[in-house]
């Protein structure tokens, strides 16, 4: 079957091969043919070495196909259902799940170490755990979540990952208050997710900030009430806030340094939400004197910080409701041969979601 690989980490380019292929199907599994996926900057982050991958990998975790089979003891599910790609699925029985927190569940996590495709040349792990720029992907059950039938499969991958993530930032951690001030720094598919869940959570003011100009138009369209370059970021305060800074400030890049400009513009005893995923030597800093003093919410965001079907359930009914534009967020539609140019666009920031149709 059809795939991109990544063969090291730290290569910019993937290589589409028809000579891999999908193992460790059995009990408790589930093969799944994908018909669409998303390319989320984790993704790219994963190549590049920011977050940590095992090579030779397939990317893609923001997926949504058919069931194929299934092993045996495992329920639910069908030949012939439609699900969305779970890269994080809940196993249920550790400390993280019983308390009901489970999207601090690791057991997903422990599937990344396990090589789920093979090519002639040896094993090829997919990203976390999953790796859905390819045709097939055998995945644990609990991966495979199943979607109502008017949900199209590009719409349940981008619920898959980005629009869980921010959505449920705005909702689940932040609980951002109806008329409240809100700024959100990083404004791709995840950043535009979270305007999405601060204007369904009432906010009065949302601020998006991004260097890239199409980006800032894009984000007025969804829901925010101002766009401005980061350079017009403390602007902005000073007229909107009189100076004392935003009740909600979601970064959504993964760097310190917009962690650090979020931090200083937030009020004192408001929220500063850490939505984007970064590089594990990249150290935020507070001073013990301020993070006494300011008294703000620093408040990190894994996976939308909730339950996860939960989370599913509500994206859709939101988006059913047009209380959402989910298909708005797809600016480019590749096939898995195009899959380089639309690590581009994403890159420049030319594209919000980008859908690889398989």
């Amino acid at each position: 079957m059809r795939a991109a690989v990544l063969h090291e980490i730290g290569q910019e380019k993937l290589e589409v091969l028809d000579d891999v292929e999908a193992v460790g199907f059995g009990p408790g599994k589930v093969r799944l043919r994908i018909r669409a996926t998303g390319l989320c900057h984790s993704d790219v982050s994963a190549m590049s070495g920011v977050l940590p991958q095992p090579a030779p990998f397939i990317p893609g975790h923001e997926g949504a196909g058919e069931v194929m089979d299934v092993g045996d003891g495992v329920t639910g599910l069908s030949a012939g259902d439609r699900v969305l790609v779970c890269w994080l699925p809940a196993c249920g029985a550790c400390p993280s799940c019983k308390r009901g927190q489970t999207q601090l569940c690791l057991a997903g996590f422990m599937n990344a170490g396990t090589p789920n495709f093979k090519r002639p040349g040896g094993d090829v792990f997919g990203f976390a755990g999953t790796g859905t720029f390819t045709e097939e992907v055998v995945v644990g059950a609990g991966c495979a979540v199943p979607i109502p039938d008017d949900v199209p499969f590009e719409i349940a991958a981008l619920i898959g990952c980005g629009v869980t993530t921010g959505l449920g930032a705005a909702i689940n951690t932040a609980k951002v208050e109806a008329g409240s001030s809100v700024a959100v720094i990083g404004c791709g598919g995840v950043g535009i997710s979270t305007i999405q869940g601060a204007r369904v959570q009432g906010a009065a003011q949302i601020i998006a900030v991004d260097p890239v100009a199409s980006r800032r138009e894009a984000a007025l369209r969804f829901g925010a009430t101002e766009a401005v370059s980061p350079d017009e970021f403390a602007d902005a305060k000073q007229r909107i806030t009189a100076g004392e800074g935003f009740d909600y400030v979601f970064e959504v890049v993964g760097k310190s340094a917009t962690a650090r400009t979020a931090y200083e513009n937030t009020r004192r005893g408001g929220t500063l939400c850490i939505v984007g995923a970064g590089a594990m030597d990249d150290n935020f800093q507070v001073n013990m004197f301020e993070l006494f003093f300011d008294e703000k919410r620093i408040l990190p965001s894994m996976y939308g910080g909730g339950d996860v079907l939960r989370s599913y359930e509500r994206a859709i009914a939101l988006w059913r409701a047009g209380r959402i534009d989910l298909e708005s967020m797809i600016t480019h539609r590749v096939r898995l041969d195009g899959i380089n140019d639309a690590l581009d666009q994403m890159r420049t920031g030319e594209s919000l979601r980008t859908c690889i149709e398989l």
